[in-house]
């Protein structure tokens, strides 16, 4: 994990420091939030995108930061049939629903937890908590949105 945990932290220093700062305390407060989960990490075109799953296959993420230059996004794969009474998941996709994050506090906000927990809830298969947390990286790829903001 060690030479995992190497790559990440290089991908996450390619934004700026704020936004590196804001992704290491969200990722710190969602591997504590998601005890057992494999961490798939995709270097992708768009977005640094960090999936916790119970297994391997990105099929089955529940749960994903995806990390822009302005901000970081905490998607809910599943998230178009989560019950949102209060309307904080944003998107119009058929599965996919976000919660915009420009610092760590909507991760205290008892809404957001209760998506976190019911989006677990209806995993299949379910995140054992009692498993060895895993992180992997599955891709990089070397053609790149910029990661840091223009002008």
């Amino acid at each position: 994990m060690d030479d995992a945990q190497a790559q990440l932290d290089g991908y996450i220093d390619k934004f700026t420091p704020e936004v590196a700062a804001l992704t290491r305390a969200l990722l710190a407060r969602m591997r504590a939030r998601v005890p057992g989960a494999t961490i798939l990490v995709f270097d992708n075109y768009n977005a640094l995108a960090i999936g916790f799953a119970p297994g391997a296959k990105s099929s089955q993420a529940i749960l994903s930061l995806a990390v822009y230059p302005r901000w970081v996004n905490l998607f809910f794969l599943q998230g178009a049939g989560l019950p949102d009474p209060d309307g904080l998941l944003k998107g119009e996709g058929s599965r996919v629903r976000h919660v915009r994050l420009h610092d760590e506090k909507p991760l205290d906000d008892p809404r957001i937890d209760a998506l976190i927990a019911e989006a677990l809830a209806r995993a299949e298969p379910p995140i054992d908590p009692a498993a060895e947390e895993r992180l992997l990286i599955k891709s990089a790829l070397a053609k790149q949105r910029p990661r840091r903001p223009l002008g």
